[in-house]
């Protein structure tokens, strides 16, 4: 596939990263000489420097042969207008934009990018989405990561077996003979840097990252055999009172729950503003690095400290200083990938990826087949798969014993006229069904050409 991207930001170097990396013709364009030139030196894709909705760079980048432009600049305008000329000038078939201005996406005005307007076919809001990631995950403490499939009836979890876990010791067999009932499926374990498909055999350890695809309903009863039973957040302060800060704290004034919330925010205007968008919620305004600030905050009497800055040295450091004065625990929004290699050990018990967000996105438009949803995990190195079984699919008709599936994947769950089905060695997939896999990156082909219209697989 020969993709554009314009921008060569964290985000257009890690989508540049992925798709390079998956032999794609990748090229990509920025302003900066400097940004192209560490492209240039670093991935096997081509660099150009201009302005990614001129005409005449979208032509040297190859514009008129590209099957996808991913547009993810710093400027809403500048992504807008590079798929209109793309789509113009180009006929580029799949145009993808990045939109971070909530004004343009107000269900009022849905219809500015239908096809006759401004044809872009995926819009990509990673504030929105980011603060959706944390919403769960304010829901659902203990896990580490948590993304649904399938009309948001299935989730895939990812938790961390503590020392005192309860399943750690104990065969994954015996765990399904022990929960028959239970909708969850371990499908990795990730294991001193290694992530891997377990056997029946194998036991989890203290220490392993389990990913489990569940039915949503399960997911609390799931987290809670794993040992995390803890209680969902009530005394929460956000630090960063941006489009994110903002979104995750007026969602959970419109639950109308016990959520009691404090926002910190350094800019004097942006916390005046906020505080007039919002009616319960407390503004403080000052820097998260500010120990009395925190104090006022009665951060020693919080459950939660969600860092959610521009910054991601503030997003650490101050929830280290809120762990340290007192608070039970910390979601920090990491976006530099050199930061999310030590962190855990600093004291940051969970953390969130944009730029993980994005790439998800944009890989669930790159996959071939029947792929209706993509999520990214460690770092690349495999891939949660929703995708929808055709007529001609190997896994069709056959007992999933019997399939002999390639090396790297493991289905986690069917979703089947609106009902959660849990695989076993017996079940066998009917067409139309939508089957959630994990899959790594070497498996990911394999799985793209079991729901391919035309197979030539086994």
């Amino acid at each position: 596939m020969k993709v554009i991207i314009c921008g060569a930001g964290q985000v257009g170097y890690g989508i540049a990263e992925r798709l390079a990396a998956e032999r794609n013709d990748v090229s990509v364009i920025d302003v900066s000489p400097e940004l192209i030139r560490n492209v240039r030196d670093t991935l096997d894709a081509k660099g150009f420097v201009g302005h990614g909705a001129h005409p005449d760079v979208l032509a040297r980048a190859g514009a008129q042969d590209a099957d996808m432009i991913v547009a993810v600049t710093l400027y809403d305008e500048v992504n807008m207008v590079a798929c209109q000329v793309a789509h113009s000038l180009f006929n580029v078939p799949t145009k993808i934009a990045r939109v971070r201005a909530q004004s343009y996406l107000l269900s009022q005005y849905q219809d500015l990018f239908a096809r006759e307007q401004m044809p872009i076919d995926v819009i990509i809001s990673p504030e929105r989405e980011v603060a959706e990631l944390v919403l769960r995950r304010i829901a659902l403490p203990g896990a580490n990561d948590v993304v649904l499939f399938a009309e948001g009836d299935i989730a895939m979890v990812a938790i961390e077996c503590l020392d005192e876990c309860p399943v750690i010791s104990t065969p994954l067999a015996q765990l399904s003979e022990l929960f028959p009932d239970l909708l969850s499926t371990v499908v990795a374990i990730s294991r001193e840097g290694r992530l891997f498909v377990p056997r029946s055999t194998d036991q989890l350890f203290a220490g392993d990252l389990a990913y489990v695809v569940t039915a949503k309903d399960h997911v609390r009863r799931t987290l809670g055999l794993f040992g995390h039973d803890k209680q969902e957040a009530t005394r929460i302060v956000i630090a960063g009172g941006g489009n994110i800060g903002l979104y995750v704290a007026q969602t959970l004034e419109k639950k109308q729950s016990r959520t009691r919330v404090k926002i910190i925010e350094s800019g004097r205007e942006r916390a005046v503003a906020i505080a007039d968008e919002l009616r319960r919620t407390v503004v403080l305004h000052g820097s998260a690095l500010d120990q009395k600030l925190l104090t006022e905050a009665d951060i020693d009497d919080t459950d939660l400290m969600v860092a959610l800055t521009n910054d991601d040295q503030v997003n650490v450091l101050s929830s280290i200083m809120a762990k340290r004065l007192g608070c039970r625990s910390n979601l920090t929004l990491i976006n530099n990938p050199s930061f999310q290699e030590f962190t855990h050990t600093l004291g940051i018990d969970a953390q969130v990826n944009p730029r993980s967000v994005t790439i998800s996105r944009v890989l669930q438009h790159v996959r071939r087949g029947r792929i209706r949803a993509v999520h990214s995990i460690g770092r690349g190195a495999a891939e949660i798969i929703e995708a929808e079984a055709l007529e001609t699919s190997p896994l069709v008709g056959t007992a999933l014993r019997d399939l002999h599936l390639p090396a790297g994947i493991r289905i986690g769950a069917i979703y089947r006229n609106g009902a959660v089905l849990r695989p076993s060695g017996d079940f066998q997939v009917k067409a139309k069904d939508r089957v959630v896999m994990f899959a790594s990156a070497e498996g990911v082909k394999s799985a793209e050409q079991m729901f391919r219209v035309s197979l030539e697989f086994f």
